[in-house]
């Protein structure tokens, strides 16, 4: 990599610690680094740093932290090849979208490098002639986050773009799984003029130990997660006690819909992409598909067909659209509900190609009914149950039901049904007619159990500012 010299970056980490995490390709069981653990004693003076640090990033002019914004993310631009080659070794995904990823995290960095400029206050009119009603934001200190591996450069960037920009210092913890792509995207922001002790990576001794350091640590203000909701509701609880400010990105279980009225090979191509993107591995995909009778047959066989021809593989070869799974335990998980589904009476459209390693064949499945146990879990994996539904109001009750609520799509091509089932839904983002929907520009979050809290968009910025209202009298 031309600006990141990943050899002394790694010798640098395992020097401090004997105590080091190996990383391993999931494509090839290969190891492919070392990082070190740091102990609590090691996390928490961390923290202690970061607080002193953010005192001297939140007087920096607004314009001055967007300007190295601006470095950092015109520095990731330079490096992505070697960026997305990184993030496809150590996390599986194909090269194509790893170079698509890594430039969906640069615009979270450029979006809120401009929206640092613009963290305005209000004047208020007041109640009396002699006083002056005014707020301001600012920034809330120290902020933290726990990160995923299914997008480990993208989650990083979502979160710590708004937070550097508000003037908040930011400390990360990344996935075990994938903390490569961490430290170098952090190396970056270095290079960009960013302070070591403004924005720091971490590994514990235990996921578990971080978590309760950075949701009871008194300096800490604000904690960022992304991941299960049964780990959030944890760390919520932990946060509660010191009433720390939380966003939680969590668990989903999005519905994609297929109206009778839909194009259905745009709705094809559509599921292609929500689905089997990161080999399903992703918070938002399409998993359960509701498709209307008179058109469930044609949906299904060429859906099928668009998918048998999705090619498996290593993601550093070409032409591969899905990668393997993320762990043998992931992959034992995706099995089992496949099982279940066929037991209760499911049937695969096509014959399951048997993959070795951590790879497994995308698989779409008919007959699957509402009421089956697999319906309620979030498969993350190449899996695509197909349900049929008659009517619209069967339809909101069945996309409805469950304690989810992140992401939902539809394909219809009636205005009326479109603005209908787009209020009924209860979910935070709705895609309609696309299977696509992220992007730095709009608020991205759920509602219900999946979550609280919006990252991008204007909102973003304010998940790590405080307003203040500050009242002038005998004016």
């Amino acid at each position: 990599m031309n600006n990141i010299n990943n050899a002394s970056l790694l010798t640098k980490m395992t020097e401090e610690s004997h105590q080091t995490l190996s990383i391993v390709n999931p494509a090839n069981g290969q190891t492919i680094g070392h990082v070190s653990k740091q102990d609590n004693n090691e996390i928490m003076d961390a923290i202690e740093r970061s607080q002193i640090a953010q005192t001297a990033w939140a007087a920096l002019p607004a314009k001055v932290r967007a300007e190295k914004l601006n470095r950092w993310y015109q520095l990731i631009i330079d490096n992505q090849e070697d960026l997305a080659r990184i993030l496809t070794t150590e996390q599986g995904k194909p090269l194509t979208e790893a170079r698509g990823e890594v430039l969906y995290g640069a615009s979270f960095i450029q979006w809120f490098a401009e929206e640092a400029k613009r963290s305005y206050g209000d004047s208020i009119p007041a109640p009396s002639g002699d006083k002056r009603l005014v707020t301001i934001k600012q920034p809330i200190g120290v902020a933290c986050a726990i990160t995923p591996w299914n997008f480990p450069i993208a989650m990083i960037t979502r979160k710590a773009g708004p937070a550097l920009a508000a003037g908040c210092s930011f400390v990360i913890k990344p996935s075990e799984l994938t903390p490569l792509s961490a430290f170098a995207i952090a190396e970056l922001a270095y290079q960009a003029g960013i302070d070591r002790d403004v924005l720091q990576v971490v590994l514990g001794e235990s996921p578990e130990e971080v978590g309760q350091i950075f949701s009871t640590h008194p300096l800490i203000r604000k904690l960022s997660f992304t991941g299960s909701t049964r780990v959030g509701s944890i760390l919520m609880t932990q946060c509660a006690k010191d009433i720390k400010r939380t966003s939680m990105e969590l668990g989903g279980n999005a519905p994609f819909i297929v109206f009778d009225d839909a194009d259905i090979d745009k709705a094809v191509e559509g599921a292609i992409a929500s689905k089997f993107r990161n080999a399903g591995q992703t918070c938002v995909c399409a998993n359960r598909f509701y498709v209307h009778s008179n058109v469930y047959d044609d949906f299904v066989a060429k859906f099928a067909t668009a998918v048998s021809k999705l090619k498996v593989g290593n993601g550093l070869e070409d032409g591969v659209s899905v990668g393997p799974v993320i762990s043998a335990k992931a992959k034992e998980n995706i099995q089992a509900i496949i099982d279940r589904f066929v037991d209760q009476g499911a049937a695969p459209v096509k014959p399951i190609q048997p993959y070795g390693g951590l790879f497994m064949a995308p698989v779409v499945l008919r007959d699957v009914k509402h009421g089956m146990k697999g319906v309620q879990e979030e498969i993350f994996g190449p899996v695509a149950p197909v349900i049929k539904f008659d009517s619209d109001e069967e339809l909101i009750d069945m996309a409805n039901d469950t304690v989810y609520g992140l992401a939902s799509y539809f394909y219809s091509q009636n205005i009326h049904r479109i603005w209908k089932v787009a209020e009924a839904l209860q979910y935070g983002m709705v895609g309609i007619n696309d299977g696509i929907i992220s992007t730095e520009v709009a608020p991205f979050g759920g509602v219900k159990q999946s979550g609280i809290g919006r990252e991008g968009a204007k909102q973003g910025l304010d998940e790590y500012m405080d307003v203040k209202y500050l009242c002038f009298g005998g004016m």
